[in-house]
């Protein structure tokens, strides 16, 4: 298995769950292990989107558990030819059936708006996603299409019981404060998912010591390390500056003099 990868799965598998009692959401977290062994060289990867590059790793992950009997994933759900949603996975532990859903979600805390429910605060990079519209979607689409009747003859040729099956979520997510603001309270989230600070594009300026790397997205997973190629403050600005125009908001990593490195989103609001 390549580098990168085998550093994309590391990411995945070190970044703990975005909440872990019932306080968030009715449906429980699957637990699953914070570390483990090399993936096999014989394994292929083949999404190049990060979300469903995230639920192979999830599949992955779950089919190597001896508990778990496999059932299917991506099962798409289509009346007159049109998909009306998909279940992400359907598998037993320990003989009972599960639906799992899968999200793998990066949230900076938003400070521009004010905001009532804590869980609203937390919002996309780019200001188009947030924490709440994902769980109104998970709580009110994703989960009740396992009861649709269209679903049911799906169930059927899996010789499923609707009745006994388990609806659970591997939800997954590295949260960003607002830059000098690493203190403020996350509850109920939990806090381990902190992966880093956010700064306006404005005050990028307050970094011009540092050095800079950009990650694809993909590599987004990835803990910063020292072993790629650092570039200096103007350079990186160039190439930040024209995510900043088109209204996207860049992950960089930041290595200072000391040679301790940071994530963080150069916001454009």
């Amino acid at each position: 298995m390549d580098t990168r990868t085998q550093l994309r799965y590391q990411g995945y598998i070190s970044t703990p769950p975005l909440w872990t009692d019932d306080t968030v959401s009715p449906f429980k977290q699957i637990e699953l292990a914070s570390n483990t062994d090399a993936i096999d060289d014989d394994t292929v990867f083949k999404n190049q989107r990060l979300g469903k590059l995230v639920e192979e790793f999830v599949f992955y992950q779950l089919k190597t558990q001896k508990k778990v009997s496999w059932i299917c994933d991506n099962l798409q759900i289509q009346a007159d030819k049109q998909t009306v949603g998909e279940i992400d996975a359907l598998y037993y532990y320990e003989g009972i059936p599960i639906h799992l859903e899968v999200a793998y979600k990066f949230y900076l805390f938003d400070t521009l708006e004010s905001y009532k429910e804590p869980l609203t605060h937390w919002i996309g990079p780019n200001r188009k996603d947030s924490l709440f519209y994902k769980l109104g979607k998970l709580h009110n689409k994703q989960f009740p299409l396992l009861h649709n009747e269209l679903t049911q003859i799906h169930l059927e040729n899996h010789n499923l019981d609707l009745k006994s099956i388990k609806q659970k979520l591997c939800f997954k997510a590295q949260l960003f404060l607002p830059y000098q603001d690493s203190n403020r309270d996350v509850s109920p989230l939990n806090r381990d998912c902190i992966a880093g600070f956010y700064i306006s594009f404005t005050k990028l300026e307050l970094f011009r010591s540092l050095e800079f790397f950009i990650p694809v997205k993909l590599d987004w997973l990835v803990a910063p390390h020292q072993n790629v190629d650092w570039t200096n403050y103007s350079s990186a600005l160039a190439i930040i500056e024209k995510s900043i125009k088109n209204k996207r908001s860049p992950l960089v990593w930041m290595r200072d003099k000391d040679g301790q490195l940071h994530k963080c989103f150069i916001v454009f609001w």
